[in-house]
């Protein structure tokens, strides 16, 4: 698609608002001069559906008002159609429960009239509501019955200009919920479909969503330019129909993208255009996203004050949609009155004087009772006011509290990552136990035999070797029984105290845990170990449990490095991992490198932060480093560095004084 100037798209722009501010001002006008119910519901049905994305509670009063109308004149048809506008207008709103519980009333109307063409509007639009709640799994089935209906329908149908247009809803509803589920290419097959069928039916008023989710799909994708392309041409479609939810949505995608490639003014700029754009909305839904965007970048800015505004900037949006919540079930309680006192005037036409008094009273009766709802939650929301400083502070306080955590978690995580290879290192010592104890058991019933002939000479030889046998037992015994007070003492906190350690055997030891912890995940996984110990290296006083989660955490980063790299390599690529130690000016040197995928330059700087992770989702927490470097910096008056070109090395050196 040709680029548009920018001058031309303001015009569009510009042309597209104003006459949007018509037709609203035409609907007015004939709403207020109709005489007929006929004209009345046409001008009632059209507003709700042209207000929808702009001003959501007018279009829920423009569709009750249209709903009573339907019922008063027994037009089903026209039920369901306000039903679903609604429906529409409270998923706007952002509170999807009643969304759907208005679609079902308008879906059982449907089925009653065996009308194909609504039901798979509505299907699509439940869909729909699902997705907002990101519940894309819910969704795909309901999106893919509408596109069964809609065929079916077309079938002994021709299809005029609103068919298309909700088939066009139902394939761009249909590639979202592929997007969020990141099948890429469903997601492409259906928003193209609907983009080329948005611009040759010129479908203005969402096609501004189409391509805000093309800019989703090629920053999916690493498509930067055409994202920021597809989510510039989302806001000015977005602005030109008045719909101010889409063109936040659009802003805060920019934000999300600049974010990704760590461009961190342009992410704040647009996180704080998205947030502008919802609030003056009244998008609470928005205000939340975009205020929890704008904490977070803030947050690894660490602009405190910054982000502890737009933390409270979100719990203020939480609180609103709460209350905002109430007030629409009022509104809906109260909806609902008025069409069960519809429905009674139909059922009692005979005793209509009877009827008018117990409405009265019934009417009475509903408004002392919204009455008394409203004070209780004006009364509730005043006391929910008078908390927020406190709950705001004890925020805060669980905040510092679940680091701690956190760390402590890290520490534990360490523990199930040396299980696999705990196990490989004690099933050797036990075997030996086993196999000697069978052989000494078979031994000594010899020597009961021998014994019984008399031949002293060879019982005294069995008897030698027997306890030849107890003494590889009690060897092999005692080295599984250090093993296992090891992996006691990595598990444990520790005291804090120093003791005087082998570092050589310390790194022998976890090097060779690590190796087979990674081993027993990936059977396929090889790579060679290469040891250069000083043999003269003395001892020094460490905490042992500290330093070997060190020498854990460097020791698994480096395995993990080089079985990346043999994933995309060829058959020459040898993976190592090696470690070296020496003494230098007064304090013992270790070395680990490996030949794995490296360390990008852009980022070398901010591995030792906490919670900086590259890899995938569930496979770090990105607090190893941090702590490492805690634990030889702080807590042992040591250095660490790193040195890496990426794809081809890294090499972490550690130095302890010896006299710590």
């Amino acid at each position: 698609m040709k680029k548009l100037p920018l001058l031309l798209l303001l015009l569009i722009t510009v042309f597209f608002a104003a006459a949007q501010k018509k037709r609203i001002d035409t609907l007015r006008l004939a709403l207020s001069k109709a005489k007929t119910d006929t004209v009345r519901y046409e001008a009632l049905h059209n507003l709700s559906i042209t207000y929808q994305f702009a001003d959501p509670d007018s279009s829920i009063i423009f569709a009750q008002q249209g709903y009573l109308l339907a019922i008063k004149n027994n037009w089903a048809l026209n039920q369901e159609k306000c039903l679903n506008n609604m429906a529409n207008a409270y998923g706007s709103l952002g509170d999807y429960f009643k969304s759907i519980q208005f679609f079902f009333k308008a879906l059982k109307i449907a089925g009653e009239l065996n009308d194909l063409y609504m039901m798979s509007v509505v299907n699509g639009n439940i869909g729909n509501s699902y997705i907002l709640r990101q519940d894309y799994n819910k969704a795909l089935p309901y999106l893919r019955l509408a596109q069964k209906q809609f065929n079916t329908f077309a079938l002994s149908h021709k299809l005029l200009f609103r068919h298309k247009y909700i088939r066009a809803l139902i394939y761009e509803n249909t590639g979202s919920c592929y997007l969020g589920m990141h099948q890429l290419d469903s997601a492409a097959y259906y928003l193209n479909i609907c983009f080329e069928d948005c611009k040759k039916l010129n479908l203005t008023d969402i096609i501004g969503g189409i391509q805000d989710g093309l800019g989703d799909l090629q920053a999916e994708k690493g498509n930067k330019s055409a994202a920021l392309q597809f989510y510039g041409q989302s806001v000015l479609s977005a602005k030109a129909v008045d719909d101010g939810e889409t063109v936040s949505v659009a802003y805060l995608g920019k934000a999300n993208l600049h974010h990704k490639y760590k461009q961190q003014d342009s992410a704040e700029y647009y996180a704080q255009k998205a947030l502008e754009t919802a609030a003056a909305g009244k998008f609470e839904q928005d205000v939340l996203n975009a205020g929890k965007a704008l904490y977070t970048f803030y947050d690894e800015d660490h602009n405190l004050p910054q982000a502890y505004k737009y933390f409270k900037i979100t719990t203020a949006a939480k609180d609103s949609l709460y209350s905002q919540d109430k007030v629409k079930q009022l509104l809906s309680i109260d909806f609902d009155e008025k069409e069960r006192q519809q429905e009674l005037q139909v059922a009692q036409k005979e005793a209509q004087a009877e009827a008018q008094n117990k409405l009265r009273t019934y009417i009475l009766s509903g408004g002392l009772g919204v009455l008394l709802l409203l004070a209780l939650i004006f009364w509730r929301n005043s006391r929910q006011r008078q908390k927020a400083n406190a709950i705001l502070s004890k925020t805060l306080s669980d905040l510092k509290s679940t680091q701690t955590q956190l760390i402590q978690s890290e520490k534990m995580a360490s523990l199930g990552e040396l299980t696999a290879g705990i196990a490989h290192e004690i099933q050797n010592p036990l075997n030996f136990v086993n196999n000697f104890s069978e052989v000494n058991t078979e031994m000594i019933g010899e020597l009961e035999d021998e014994l019984k002939t008399g031949n002293v000479d060879e019982a005294m030889a069995l008897a030698a070797d027997i306890k030849e046998n107890e003494r590889k037992i009690n060897h092999h015994g005692k080295r599984a029984d250090a093993i296992v007070k090891g992996m006691l003492q990595h598990s444990q906190s520790g005291s804090g105290a120093k003791e005087p350690m082998n570092i050589n055997s310390l790194a022998d030891e976890y090097l060779r845990l690590a190796y087979h912890g990674l081993r027993s995940k990936d059977k396929n996984f090889n790579a060679e170990m290469v040891k250069q110990f000083d043999e003269n290296l003395p001892q020094i006083n460490v905490i042992p449990q500290d330093i070997g989660r060190v020498f854990l955490n460097l020791f698994n980063n480096a395995f993990y490095a080089v079985n990346q790299k043999m994933k995309t390599s060829g058959p020459d690529y040898k993976p190592e991992v090696s470690v070296k130690t020496s003494t230098q000016n007064g304090h013992v040197k270790i070395t680990v490198t490996d030949n794995g995928i490296g360390i990008p330059e852009a980022i070398k700087d901010k591995i030792m932060q906490p919670f900086f992770t590259t890899k995938p989702t569930g496979d770090g927490t990105g607090l190893g480093l941090s702590l490492t470097y805690d634990m030889v910096v702080k807590g042992h008056g040591g250095t660490i560095n790193v040195d890496s070109k990426e794809g081809e090395f890294t090499e972490f050196t550690i130095t302890l004084p010896v006299n710590g």
